[in-house]
């Protein structure tokens, strides 16, 4: 599926091939949760990294975080410049993916039938996940990945 996505203000636009378009797993790691997720959660899609377009890179911003210990993270997690805008995560670990943010996505996503909460040992106290029947949560990672989830349900 092809996904369009921009920033806010619009001074960065893109587009990229994606195989797992469906915006289940909800993650609410502190990483995510602070660049990316107002709601206490961000989603990211699962994307091919060699088909990324970008219209306006000089306006693209790249934060690595910094991990427990110290360490800095060797994903980066891009933004707009001007707004910022959380856009997409890449990690050279993986250099086949990307990772949309699927709030940065102009496209219509499909809706999923269930939803992951990861990360949940990590979540802010105010935040009240609002876990659905079928749902499944894990106070890390899953076992399972956005290819896996994807294959299981048939997409």
């Amino acid at each position: 599926m092809k996904l369009q996505g921009s920033c806010h203000c619009e001074a960065v636009r893109f587009t990229v091939q994606a195989a797992t378009p469906y915006p289940y797993m909800h993650c609410y790691c502190a990483i995510c949760r602070k660049t990316a997720g107002g709601g206490g959660y961000a989603i990211n899609l699962g994307a091919q990294h060699d088909t990324l377009e970008v219209e306006g890179e000089e306006y693209l911003s790249v934060y690595r975080a910094r991990l427990a210990g110290g360490r800095v993270s060797t994903g980066e997690r891009n933004f707009c410049s001007r707004c910022g805008s959380a856009l997409w995560l890449y990690d050279p670990t993986w250099p086949e993916l990307v990772h949309p943010h699927a709030s940065a996505i102009d496209s219509r996503l499909p809706v999923p039938p269930d939803r992951v909460h990861i990360m949940l040992a990590s979540k802010a106290s105010w935040v009240e996940p609002e876990v659905r029947a079928g749902d499944a949560e894990f106070n890390e990672y899953p076992h399972e990945s956005l290819a896996e989830w994807h294959a299981r349900h048939g997409f």
